[in-house]
């Protein structure tokens, strides 16, 4: 039990091994997941803990970045992830070309934020602060697995009230709700002009794909030109 210790802090025989299961997961994967896979291969008698996977992919990270790769593994929702830098991140929202239904709308987005913010929020005060009513929307987050009924308000009627999920913090790529930009840093990112070019190129590309869809569904829209 002690060797296999000794290998583990001294050689750090597993960080490949880690590395190789991060890679290969489509979704954020946690320590237990790690080491359970460790331990089920390689026997229960190894001795690894959360401490031993942070510190693994810490040393993984600082050879990434002195090795100038485009990527490091990130923590979201709790899990290890591969994904590209932050510095990268214009260059592959040009190039993206993410399905229509993952892709929310400027209401949607509108709303989720709206949550994130406020949450635990009901119906009612979502519709104030938006001047608009909500329904739809608000099945479609529901829909998404983006936000959840969290319970009910203390208030006449007994709204119900909606949060935030798991599937909100892996979509936006956060750890935990905290990581959710101040309303200073959203002011000072709203005028950035590479954001602002971003955002043209994104809201072009949307209309294109609505214009292409509505063309595909109604097919005798189409002029004939023969």
């Amino acid at each position: 039990m002690t060797l296999f210790y000794i290998n583990w802090t001294m050689d750090n025989i597993y960080n490949s091994i880690i590395e190789a299961l991060i890679f290969a997961s489509d979704e954020p994967i946690n320590f237990s997941d790690l080491i359970k896979a460790i331990k089920g291969i390689d026997g229960e008698e190894i001795q690894i803990s959360a401490d031993d996977v942070a510190n693994c992919v810490d040393e993984l990270n600082q050879v990434y970045d002195e090795k100038n790769v485009a990527f490091k593994i990130m923590k979201i929702a709790g899990g290890y992830l591969f994904a590209t830098k932050p510095e990268y991140a214009k260059y592959i929202g040009y190039l993206s070309s993410e399905k229509s239904k993952r892709r929310l709308s400027q209401a949607a987005l509108e709303t989720l934020a709206i949550i994130a913010y406020k949450q635990p929020i009901t119906k009612p005060e979502l519709e104030t602060i938006r001047g608009v009513n909500s329904d739809y929307i608000l099945n479609t987050l529901l829909e998404k697995n983006l936000i959840a009924i969290t319970g009910r308000a203390e208030t006449i009627g007994r709204p119900l009230l909606y949060g935030t999920t798991i599937e909100f913090l892996k979509y936006f790529g956060l750890d935990k709700l905290s990581d959710l930009p101040k309303p200073r840093e959203i002011e000072e990112i709203m005028k950035d002009e590479d954001f602002l070019e971003q955002k043209q190129k994104i809201m072009m590309n949307i209309i294109e794909e609505n214009i292409e869809n509505e063309t595909q569904e109604d097919p005798e829209n189409i002029n004939d030109t023969d």
